[in-house]
């Protein structure tokens, strides 16, 4: 993990997370957190997934694990996740759709490519992200929520496309149910197509999934792969070389540190110790159907 200066008036840092082998063929990319910015707004925990290609036979097998203190959002640009919990949700995730488990007391989960999916193969593309919950909310129960691409609003305007996952920005309000100020948004431009970063909200950053964009009126611009960490109240407008695609995302940051270790978030770090024990011990709530599990770290 590193970072690059930058000559852009109201560029807080850039960060440059590195590639990591997870395996058969399988990558990510981990901008947060990192040594050099922990959090951005509610937002802990930011991975890009792939771009993989699975071959015939072949597929992603993340075997259960637990979450506690947090929300999991998962958006696909390609492909597509079966989703199962120890809530008992079973759910495909597709390119466009959002996926908002909350961890809160304790949940357990997989990630897989489904027999189907595997049979054929094919591309594996997309973000996953933790939102910390705040402390009134750490231990909520555990729920799941999904919505189709249909439901998630959208505006266009001269070659710009903002999908709003969650929270809200540009007078949009997404309908997935959040427990503090954020927002988390696709934004799609063409060659040429601008959008102005708003300073609603204190914390922003965006990440550069593919393409390039500059500021207008400044020199420099920010590459594919790159967490571009804003300062607060700054008012940039960034225009697309070549066309590009952008998450943007942030909000109000949390008020007490968070302590992370592997899954498992909290404003507690005895919680945290509690937590390890409790997944040692087998006690969390299994996943309907599946033995497997993933163990704790050493």
């Amino acid at each position: 993990m590193s970072i690059r200066t930058s000559d852009v008036d109201g560029v807080d840092m850039i960060i440059l997370p590195p590639v990591r082998d997870l395996g058969d063929g399988f990558s990510v990319r981990r901008a947060l957190p990192s040594a050099h910015r922990r959090m951005v707004g509610p937002f802990i925990f930011f991975d890009q997934m792939g771009e993989a290609v699975f071959n015939s036979g072949e597929g992603l097998d993340v075997r259960p694990h637990p979450h506690i203190g947090l929300a999991t959002v998962t958006y696909l640009l390609e492909g597509e996740i079966l989703h199962r919990d120890s809530v008992g949700s079973i759910q495909p995730i597709r390119p466009g759709e959002v996926n908002w488990m909350t961890a809160g007391s304790g949940i357990v989960h997989s990630e897989r490519t489904s027999d189907e999916n595997r049979a054929k193969g094919g591309k594996l593309f997309g973000l996953q992200t933790w939102v910390a919950l705040p402390t009134q909310y750490e231990e909520t129960d555990p729920g799941f929520a999904h919505h189709k691409a249909h439901e998630i609003p959208t505006i266009e305007d001269a070659g710009a496309r903002l999908t709003l996952i969650a929270g809200s920005s540009d007078g949009l309000v997404s309908p997935v149910k959040t427990y503090s100020d954020m927002v988390y948004a696709d934004i799609a431009l063409q060659d040429g197509a601008r959008y102005q970063l708003k300073a609603e909200h204190v914390e922003r950053a965006i990440y550069v999934v593919a393409g390039e964009v500059e500021v207008i009126g400044q020199t420099g611009g920010f590459a594919t792969g790159e967490l571009v960490v804003f300062k607060p109240g700054a008012e940039i407008i960034l225009r697309a070389r070549g066309g590009a695609r952008l998450m943007l995302l942030g909000g109000e940051p949390l008020p007490e540190k968070r302590n992370i270790y592997w899954n498992f978030v909290s404003s507690s770090a005895d919680r945290i110790e509690q937590a390890k024990a409790d997944w040692q011990a087998r006690r969390f709530d299994p996943v309907p159907e599946e033995s497997e599990f993933i163990p704790l770290p050493a």
